[in-house]
């Protein structure tokens, strides 16, 4: 483990330096090192019910979800994984709190990874047959530390105290735990409901180790406070070079989570392939119904990504008005901008054409079509 990583340009759409990590892979998936930064959601249903867990995922790839973390309460669960395993094309990671056994018998269904937070396992032999389990399978091992389930050997030697100092040693004693046991295949994660402690905690282990790190904000809320504070927490590491992975953890349909990410890395110039969407806020002068607009200019961009689609176009205006039109969206590769009953539809800041309110969106979805390259066959 290397204590001053260094900080390259692995990725090269990358607009600042990353910071350098090792790379591993989860299933097919690289993460780390060159591998630009994955998205990752997690299900929310049953995963004793394979049927609608499949469902789910597949939903969740459909709009750009690279990882796919499950709940494994109980053998039950555990014994859905392998069903579920082949009717999935992503790599599945298996959750699992405070019962060892329930990571071995997910590593024998043949998962891709597991994700366990050694602070609710306390046994060390446990833990240790888990290592070996995950070496010899070639499976990946995020270590997830989080404020609530510390150890308690650390709790007492920071005061009870889950700060990110606290998580930093538990994390990097962790890993080098593991690594004794012959596992090396590791991402780990800091996490807590403070978005100022998991950004430092983030800092002060990237700082100290190169093994790859999961981004996120653990028990981030609700979707729109949520997103707030997760696009806090991950633009400001992003924006440092700081992260590999990233879920955004929100109360509801996950199917939000992976919008929000994949939105967080494009407006981090992360995610070269997906156009940045803007629109104006609205005000009394909107006269025609932008919100309606923008949303299914954001579905048709998903479903063409969704389809293998390159969209050659860096931003996407949908203006209210003239106001908010090409003048002030003149950098937008294609816009509209509404008025009473028509719209102005413009291209590199200059109007093109104008056109009733009733076309506008058949005209913009359409250019986006015309700018958008599959591969072949």
């Amino acid at each position: 483990m290397s204590t001053h990583p260094k900080i390259h340009q692995p990725d090269e759409s990358a607009p600042w330096p990353r910071r350098h990590s090792r790379q591993i892979h989860v299933g097919s998936v690289p993460v780390g090192g060159a591998a630009p930064v994955t998205v990752q959601s997690m299900t929310n249903t049953d995963t004793r019910d394979p049927k609608a867990t499949v469902k789910q995922i597949q939903e969740l790839a459909n709009l750009g979800c690279q990882l796919i973390r499950v709940a494994v309460p109980d053998m039950k669960a555990a014994k859905c994984l392998a069903p579920i395993m082949q009717r999935i094309s992503l790599p599945l990671i298996a959750d699992i709190h405070f019962n060892a056994d329930l990571a071995l018998a997910a590593l024998d269904a043949g998962v891709q990874g597991v994700r366990i937070n050694p602070g609710n396992i306390s046994s060390a032999k446990k833990l240790r047959t888990i290592a070996l389990k995950a070496a010899s399978s070639g499976a990946a091992v995020r270590i997830g530390v989080n404020g609530g389930s510390l150890e308690k050997s650390i709790r007492k030697q920071y005061d009870d105290r889950a700060t990110p100092a606290a998580l930093v040693e538990s994390a990097l004693r962790q890993c080098r735990q593991f690594e004794e046991w012959g596992c090396r295949n590791i991402k780990v994660s800091l996490k807590s409901s403070s978005p100022t402690g998991t950004v430092e905690a983030c800092r002060r282990f990237a700082a100290a180790s190169d093994h790859p790190l999961h981004l996120g904000l653990t028990e981030a809320g609700p979707p729109e406070t949520g997103a707030l504070k997760s696009a806090v927490v991950l633009g400001t590491l992003l924006m440092e070079g700081i992260g590999d992975t990233v879920r955004v953890s929100l109360t509801g349909n996950p199917r939000q989570e992976v919008i929000v990410a994949k939105r967080i890395l494009a407006a981090c110039g992360l995610h070269s392939g997906s156009p940045d969407i803007i629109s104006c806020p609205t005000c009394g002068r909107t006269e025609i119904d932008l919100n309606s607009l923008v949303r299914e200019v954001e579905e048709e961009v998903l479903r063409l990504e969704k389809l293998g689609g390159r969209i050659g176009l860096k931003t996407i205006a949908v203006m209210g008005c003239s106001v908010n039109g090409p003048g002030e969206a003149q950098d937008a590769d294609l816009g509209i901008a509404g008025g009473k009953g028509k719209g102005a539809f413009f291209e590199n800041g200059s109007i093109v054409c104008t056109l009733p309110e009733k076309e506008l969106k058949a005209k913009l979805l359409e250019e986006i079509r015309a700018h958008t390259t599959f591969p072949e066959a």
